[in-house]
């Protein structure tokens, strides 16, 4: 059953190396990013994750279901072709466009987490079957074809920018700085 308590330890990911290959390069600071994002969210409770700063209306909460849904377009709908997976796909976007944030205060931290973990599942899984950084994934992007190199450059700057907002919340809800 899950329990508004707060979200537990997370792992974290290891510092990407400065010798790697391209693809595993991108893919490490990918991975450090999810960590960073969870490591924000560890220790929140419902309430918490639900927390405002200033005039914005993001919340931890928001930015971990909006990442994972981010994480299932880029990967599952634009690069393997697939449909949207639930909850993307029976959520209600025309009443709500930023349905991932509006829904996020309601969900429980475990939820969070679990959407959050299934989505990178996907994510991985997806990325286990391409080596080649110029394939060109299976539906275009506002039109146009993209390649997995984009995509993986792409996700590292949507993770970077908001986990950029998530510490600014974080430090606001308890003064915990870090990453």
């Amino acid at each position: 059953m899950l329990t508004s308590a707060p979200i537990g330890p997370i792992e974290l990911a290891p510092e990407p190396g400065r010798d790697q290959p391209e693809r595993d390069t991108l893919v490490t600071f990918l991975d450090s990013f999810r960590s960073v994002l969870i490591r924000k969210a560890v220790g929140l409770d419902q309430t918490q994750l639900a927390t405002t700063l200033g005039p914005s209306s993001l919340t931890i909460g928001g930015l971990v279901k909006h990442l994972a849904f981010v994480e299932d377009h880029w990967f599952t709908y634009v690069l393997l072709g697939h449909e949207y997976p639930e909850p993307w796909a029976s959520a209600d976007w025309n009443t709500s466009p930023d349905w991932e944030f509006d829904t996020a205060p309601t969900d429980l931290p475990a939820e969070l987490l679990v959407q959050f973990e299934r989505s990178l599942s996907r994510s991985r899984q997806a990325l286990d079957g391409v080596s080649d950084l110029d394939a060109i994934a299976a539906r275009p992007s506002h039109g146009e074809p993209t390649n997995v190199r984009w995509i993986l450059v792409h996700m590292i700057e949507e993770y970077a920018r908001h986990c950029g907002h998530a510490d600014l919340i974080r430090e606001s809800i308890d003064a915990r700085t870090g990453d």
